[in-house]
């Protein structure tokens, strides 16, 4: 089959590799119809080469056809609409019971003291071979995959597998109060959905804060108020303390993570454990990494007293310093975490099956074959030709 692997930094590759088999009776086949680009997906094509081998299978935003199922399974058979969520939880350990699904105690990656293993993710989450290919192999079929009608496109569904759910979760941990405010920090794919749950879910006033013309654009066509970083500079947080009653706005998302514009030095010093040995450099960033923090420290300066910062962009430092005398002052409520993706597709799959109050059906801005995945990447670390989501179709 055709996939795209990880070759080093920034060459990412469309190899024919062996099609995936059953090793489980649970384990269901899954010919992959649609997959998504996530943000995340550039931190390995960038950053995480340390922890990734020449050939390992990318992308962990998949949904298709089953194929071919394991004796044991009984909820799915050949034929099945399904889409596969990138946390790979069992479901019926403890933690999988508490909704914490990314913490999932059968796959946890106890070797670099890790929670739930994820599709296409390097060895730090267990070396899973991922969904940007023509087939995918997904243990615990009863449980993992999330079965959808045959009928609307692709679009409809495909985001369950991550954007949904990572963006509900980043609202749900915001705790906006009834008609409060909530700003959102980045307006990539993540971000963006935010705004639209947040509005959704009965937000007075979503505030959209970014620096990229097109994506400042997309979330104001959706009444998002919309503030340009660019052109507000040091003057933002003002700004945006002004539009909320002079106090900041209840709830702060910080969708960017360590992909953060202005800060010069971390950011060099995330690029200099590329150019270490692997084994240097893995040390070098589980002992004294650090993260460019501008979003999570605009985070903090933005959200009114007694709010809540919520973070879902990711995060990779161990030594990152945290503003904690103003977050204390400030009595700031700070929730954070990988998404965990099962806990809330039962709560989104009514969002894309009755109508489309998200939008998701043209939230897409590129569809591509599989084959154009390499060009693909760059454009979408460069932020070019409007690039916001992209989707594969193997």
């Amino acid at each position: 089959m055709k996939a795209l692997t990880w070759h080093g930094k920034r060459d990412v590759r469309v190899d024919n590799v062996p099609d995936p088999v059953l090793k489980d009776p649970t384990d269901v086949i899954v010919n992959i119809t649609s997959t998504g680009l996530c943000g995340s997906d550039l931190h390995l094509y960038e950053l995480l080469g340390a922890y990734l081998d020449p050939g390992d299978i990318l992308g962990h935003e998949p949904m298709g056809i089953v194929e071919e199922t394991g004796t044991d399974v009984t909820a799915l058979a050949p034929g099945d609409r399904v889409v596969v969520p990138f946390n790979v939880s069992c479901g019926t350990c403890h933690m999988c019971g508490q909704g914490l699904h990314s913490q999932c105690e059968t796959t946890q990656v106890t070797a670099y003291g890790k929670g739930a293993a994820l599709f296409g993710y390097t060895k730090l989450y267990g070396q899973v071979p991922g969904g940007q290919a023509e087939y995918l192999r997904v243990p615990f079929g009863d449980r993992l995959p999330v079965k959808v009608p045959h009928g609307p496109p692709d679009d409809r569904f495909v985001y369950l597998s991550d954007v949904l759910p990572t963006a509900w979760q980043a609202v749900e941990y915001a705790e906006v109060p009834p008609g409060g405010s909530i700003a959102v920090l980045g307006l990539g794919p993540i971000g963006d959905m935010c705004t639209r749950i947040a509005a959704h879910r009965g937000a007075a006033q979503v505030i959209g804060i970014d620096l990229v013309p097109e994506r400042l654009a997309r979330a104001k066509a959706r009444g998002v108020e919309v503030f340009d970083l660019e052109s507000y500079g040091d003057k933002l947080a003002e700004a945006v303390r002004d539009a909320t009653g002079g106090r900041g706005p209840d709830a702060v998302i910080d969708a960017v993570g360590m992909e953060a514009h202005g800060s010069p030095a971390a950011k060099g010093a995330q690029q200099l454990t590329t150019l270490l040995p692997d084994a240097l450099a893995a040390r070098l960033m589980e002992r004294a990494g650090v993260d460019p923090l501008p979003a999570l420290r605009l985070a903090v300066d933005l959200v009114r007293r007694g709010g809540t910062v919520s973070v879902s962009g990711v995060y990779g430092g161990a030594a990152d310093p945290l503003p904690l005398l103003t977050m204390f002052d400030k009595q700031i409520q700070l929730r954070m975490g990988q998404a965990n993706v099962r806990r809330w597709t039962d709560d989104l799959l009514p969002l894309v099956t009755e109508g489309d109050p998200l939008g998701v059906e043209d939230f897409a801005t590129h569809r591509l074959p599989l084959t154009e995945a390499p060009a693909a990447y760059e454009m979408f670390q460069k932020k070019r030709d409007g690039a916001v989501k992209v989707l594969f179709q193997p």
